[in-house]
């Protein structure tokens, strides 16, 4: 039995260790908004949160998951909602596809550094491909989202 902490909800999940966290993710627990991509790693589509740490989905096992909290998109109004705000109100997202993976490494980059630089943002958003092109909307969103949320 694994112990997965999914947007602050514990699951107990009863499936093969070696499992992609992915397949739990979407095909046990029934949260779909985490996309499936290239199956590699190599597109960003599939990224989570594990512990604060972006890490692509299809390729981590559940097991090595066990114990730790994750977030997908679906929790993130509830750890970022400015940031979401914002990237609707900056039309990003053209065809979606990749915007899940997209806005949960851009949370995972907040959440280390409420200024991040052009270059920041670039080595952060690095490992998410987006086929329509978006880059400078959501580096504009990022930044767009640092200075609403800046504390002071």
């Amino acid at each position: 039995m694994i112990t997965l902490t999914i947007n602050a909800k514990e699951y107990q999940i009863d499936t093969e260790p070696d499992m992609p966290l992915l397949w739990v993710i979407r095909d046990v627990v029934g949260l779909t908004g985490t996309k499936y991509g290239c199956g590699k790693g190599l597109c960003g589509a599939c990224t989570v949160l594990v512990d604060g740490n972006p890490v692509r989905s299809c390729l981590t096992p559940v097991s090595s998951a066990n114990g730790k909290n994750i977030l997908t998109i679906e929790g993130v109004e509830n750890e970022n909602k400015v940031l979401q705000e914002v990237w609707e109100d900056l039309n990003v997202p053209q065809c979606g596809y990749c915007q899940s993976g997209q806005i949960i490494s851009a949370v995972a980059l907040l959440d280390k550094n409420e200024n991040p630089t052009d270059a920041d943002i670039d080595e952060a958003m690095s490992g998410n491909i987006c086929r329509c092109g978006t880059y400078q909307r959501i580096r504009t969103a990022i930044h767009k989202t640092a200075t609403l949320t800046k504390t002071e």
